[in-house]
């Protein structure tokens, strides 16, 4: 986690998180987050794959990308999903009650949501609430603490990642613990910047920055009805074109990348994060395939749980991915150990490598094939106990 003395946050933002009462039974527990730009700035999204999609999914469809957006307002506790024609005018609703707050039309406020599935907004919290946040929206790394954590359902902490470069700065924050496959996850993520950037190379980018890293996790495979990226530039920094606008995409896809990994590290009762290195495949496209399988192998999780160097059930998970390949175009290591070596199985010390696996919380598969340029780095999680609790309780 960055530490707040080190955040580079760009100019012209400001950021409230504030407990709105959504959470009734969790008194105190920041629940309403609100961004606003203080000039019109652009904007471009990416949202789930799933075809059942939240309200507030449909909303932000139907207005990005765009060249004025002045906020977004995010409620936790509740998706606002599979709600109906009700559920889409809440969350106009909602947009409105920020827009009339802040000074300006409703159609410039976007609208997120995340929480459990199937339960219409509480509109009296919303009303009450959407107002109060308006008067506690400020610049600084406090308010943009406080506004992350509101943002949050069950994860431990707050995830916040910053650069700052020529001329602009880039601010990242996110939510994601669970609900996690690839296609996003069950995740809110939010990129500002003062950059000055066309809407058209924005909404260029944002697929992109998506596609190398929140497209990379992984906790259990299931893509979310919420799932929303959304970035915006107001324009009060540098103009960027050519070589600076080049720079500004690779500084976009690093941040959503450390969001992303951010997020499978804190994945609901993880003890592992578990990297997942794929090179020498055909392809990019193939690579992902097989870092995928492997990520959402149930067996391949749980022996990592269990610090059980079993690594057939890694190489197995490989081989049912659907991309072909002879035994003897892979190779598997665990960490430094290498398990096995072009279809022969090597030898190790089994207690050893369990030993590296219980003494790491951050550990690597490395899966090289012999087969072209491809690769992808992926992110994944062990399965525990506690997750099957979390999970198995969240709604009683």
């Amino acid at each position: 986690m960055i530490r707040m003395n080190t955040w580079h946050l760009p100019n012209g933002f400001r950021f409230a998180g504030i407990h709105s009462g959504l959470r009734a039974s969790e008194p105190g527990r920041l629940d309403l987050a609100l961004i606003v730009s203080d000039l019109p700035a652009v904007a471009a999204g990416v949202f789930t794959q799933n075809r059942v999609c939240a309200a507030p999914v449909h909303v932000c469809r139907e207005r990005l990308p765009a060249n004025d957006v002045r906020g977004i307002v995010v409620c936790s506790g509740n998706a606002n999903a599979c709600t109906g024609q009700q559920g889409l005018d809440d969350a106009r609703r909602m947009t409105a009650l920020a827009a009339g707050a802040i000074g300006v039309d409703a159609k410039k406020v976007l609208v997120c949501s995340t929480g459990v599935i199937g339960r219409l907004l509480p509109m009296s919290v919303m009303e009450a609430g959407i107002p109060k946040i308006a008067l506690a929206l400020a610049a600084g790394s406090d308010a943009l603490e406080r506004a992350a954590r509101a943002i949050l359902t069950t994860d431990t902490r707050t995830k916040i990642r910053t650069r700052a470069l020529n001329g602009f700065c880039i601010a990242g924050f996110a939510k994601g613990a669970a609900m996690i496959g690839p296609n996003m996850a069950t995740m809110l993520a939010f990129v500002l910047t003062d950059a000055s950037i066309d809407v058209t190379d924005l909404a260029a980018i944002a697929p992109v920055a998506a596609d190398r890293s929140f497209n990379c996790i992984s906790v259990e495979g299931h893509t979310s009805t919420n799932d929303s990226l959304i970035f915006l530039a107001n324009g009060q920094g540098a103009k960027l074109k050519g070589a600076a606008l080049e720079q500004f995409r690779q500084a976009a896809i690093e941040v959503c990348a450390e969001l992303a990994r951010d997020m499978a590290s804190d994945a609901e009762g993880a003890s592992h994060l578990v990297t997942i290195d794929v090179v020498g495949a055909r392809t990019d496209a193939e690579a992902r395939v097989i870092a995928k399988t492997v990520a959402e192998s149930a067996l391949v999780k749980t022996a990592i749980f269990g610090a059980d160097p079993n690594w057939g059930r890694i190489v197995s998970a490989a081989g049912y991915a659907g991309v072909p390949f002879e035994e003897r175009q892979l190779s598997l290591a665990l960490g430094d150990f290498l398990l096995y070596e072009k279809g022969t199985p090597l030898p190790f010390d089994a207690a050893a490598v369990s030993g590296y696996m219980k003494a790491n919380r951050e550990l690597t598969m490395r899966l090289t094939f012999t087969l072209g340029a491809g690769r992808c780095t992926f992110y994944t999680c062990d399965l525990t106990y506690d997750y099957v609790r979390l999970n198995a309780d969240y709604t009683t």
